[in-house]
């Protein structure tokens, strides 16, 4: 499993080296775009509107946009040194809480936690301690140059990282429209609604839901494979400098002919008469 991150979690004066690798996983089915009439993927390039060129990975800063096309442009250097800065701090757990008073709607993404080099005895009384108590911890952590607040409990016999957002990140419930105050509903209306909960009441099975869409999707996609229904992308054809330099030289060939000053005519000599050359003569 890739680790995606290292450092110290403590509690009190508890140190544990960890790692942490992703917890989940995105399985939805990626479709490319192709341009209909060649079957070619459509690319993307980044663009400058002014130059009107295409640029390149190392012409790009980094920058916050504090007003209207007012920028602050922020260095590499500058971010990596941010970056590490709050990344060599231990992850440090402030308070322990129930699970139970997060409401799900803070809940973002989801990590475990191995113990790294010398760290398996005090993760492992770490563990035990959550699992004794029933409570979490929160700390906050940098993940992906962001800090995210987070909370530390145990899945099955694992440590488990899941980041929370912050509460000016969950948008206020007053500025969903049309949602009514009161709906006035009959006794006879909310005992049968309460009666069809109760029927479709069960234990949480995770395993007995399915993604039907993807699996649908993935069987279009083996159904088309098999049947041939396939198209290959025409390729953008390589400059071919042959017949470039042909080219080349033929339209050189073709204007120095164009340009090529005209011969000078020579001058038609006057015939002289007979009589006049004795004329001359004598």
């Amino acid at each position: 499993m890739h680790t995606m991150w290292k450092g110290t979690i403590s509690f009190g004066l508890v140190n544990i080296p960890v790692k942490m690798h992703a917890a989940t996983e995105n399985k939805d089915v990626k479709l490319r775009q192709l341009h209909k009439e060649c079957q070619s993927p459509i690319k993307y390039e980044r663009v400058c509107p002014v130059c009107d060129r295409e640029v390149k990975n190392d012409e790009i800063v980094k920058a916050y946009e504090y007003a209207k096309n007012k920028f602050v442009v922020l260095d590499d250097e500058e971010l990596e040194a941010l970056k590490k800065e709050q990344e060599d701090k231990a992850v440090e757990i402030a308070d322990f809480v129930k699970l139970e008073e997060i409401d799900p709607i803070y809940f973002e993404k989801s990590y475990y936690l191995s113990p790294n080099e010398g760290g398996a005895k005090a993760y492992g009384l770490l563990r035990a301690a959550l699992k004794d108590s029933g409570k979490i911890g929160i700390a906050k952590m940098i993940i992906r140059s962001k800090e995210q607040l987070a909370v530390i409990r145990v899945y099955e016999n694992t440590l488990v990282v899941e980041t929370i957002h912050y509460p000016d990140e969950v948008r206020q419930v007053q500025d969903v429209p049309n949602v009514p105050e009161e709906v006035e509903q009959t006794q006879k209306e909310l005992d049968t609604a309460k009666m069809l909960v109760d029927q479709l009441t069960t234990e949480f099975d995770p395993e007995k839901y399915n993604d039907d869409y993807r699996t649908a999707l993935l069987d279009l996609i083996e159904e088309k494979k098999n049947k041939e229904q396939v198209v290959t992308g025409d390729e953008k054809p390589a400059p071919d400098n042959v017949t470039n330099l042909m080219d080349a030289l033929q339209a050189s060939l073709d204007r120095a002919k164009t340009d090529k000053p005209k011969p000078k005519q020579p001058k038609k000599k006057t015939k002289v008469s007979t009589q006049k050359k004795k004329k001359i003569a004598k």
